[in-house]
């Protein structure tokens, strides 16, 4: 076994803080790195992909372009290390955990034309992130309401009240 100092190692590889190692990333998280990585793209157009949405499952899943939303995710070496393994439409699906009609959103054509703004990409990610935020909000306020309701209807059915603060 050859040994390299980390100095030597630098030149070949891309060596992060142990700080960022201690877990695997969020759904949450992976996205957040991936809005960070457009915005320092800032007005940068990148190539949408297009009309991704007509192609059959099999196609859409390798399709991918040079400069696009989907290539700054994978040249992201974050990302990389986190297991993106490409730049295609069922590589960032999978590894993002977002479905094909979320990707949709973010990247096709149909949405912006030839190109986008990188800064917008990075805001229509923060809003999947954002729905999904709410929506299990929602859905946690929608359970324990559920709930409530369920042993209020239970207890009642046994003879017992709750009584009223």
């Amino acid at each position: 076994m050859e040994h390299k100092t980390r100095n030597q190692i630098r030149d070949v590889a891309d060596i992060l803080p142990s700080y960022l190692q201690t877990h695997p990333l969020s759904k949450r998280e992976r996205l957040e790195l991936w809005a960070e990585a457009l915005e320092r793209q800032g007005v940068r157009r990148l190539r949408t992909l297009f009309e991704i949405e007509y192609l059959p499952a099999p196609e859409r899943a390798l399709q991918r372009a040079d400069d696009s939303p989907l290539s700054i995710a994978f040249s992201d070496p974050r990302l990389r290390a986190e297991g993106l393994a490409g730049d295609t439409i069922g590589d960032v699906a999978a590894f993002f955990g977002i479905s094909e009609r979320q990707l949709h959103d973010i990247v096709c054509y149909c949405h912006s034309g030839q190109t986008v703004l990188a800064q917008t990409v990075a805001m229509r990610i923060r809003a999947v992130v954002t729905r999904e935020a709410e929506y299990k909000s929602l859905l946690a306020v929608c359970v324990s309401g559920a709930c409530l309701t369920a042993l209020t209807a239970a207890l009642t059915a046994i003879g017992i009240g709750l009584l009223p603060l």
